[in-house]
């Protein structure tokens, strides 16, 4: 198991629903991360350059998802993973992602794990 970077329950507010009311207006959302990074905190030298900036890394994803119209918190939750693979250098991605829109619900959410591709 690798070292990890756990951001919870990060605050964001964007257009997803399949209603075309529902995404007339931004709502309330959440996003839960699991970041793994390609070094070993052990081998970080406690240099920031050496692994993820998680204060960047949750300034773009609010930019990211305020910039989008989805239709599916599935579609929103798969795009923003691999949006994090392409801007950070990170191994792996694990995201869930929860939308507060079912009055008999706490949230309904989406998962996803998605990886770098690996290099030889």
């Amino acid at each position: 198991m690798r070292d990890e970077i756990r951001i919870e329950e990060l605050e964001l507010t964007a257009r997803v629903g399949v209603p075309d009311e529902e995404r007339a207006q931004p709502q309330r959302l959440t996003v839960s991360l699991v970041l793994q990074t390609p070094v070993h905190f052990a081998d970080l030298n406690d240099d920031l350059s050496r692994t993820v900036d998680y204060a960047a890394v949750c300034e773009e994803i609010r930019r990211f998802v305020s910039d989008r119209q989805d239709k599916l918190i599935e579609t929103l939750a798969h795009e923003m993973a691999e949006h994090l693979l392409r801007n950070f250098q990170l191994a792996r991605v694990e995201l869930e992602l929860r939308k507060f829109i079912l009055p008999e619900t706490r949230f309904v959410a989406a998962r996803v794990m998605r990886e770098a591709p690996r290099t030889t």
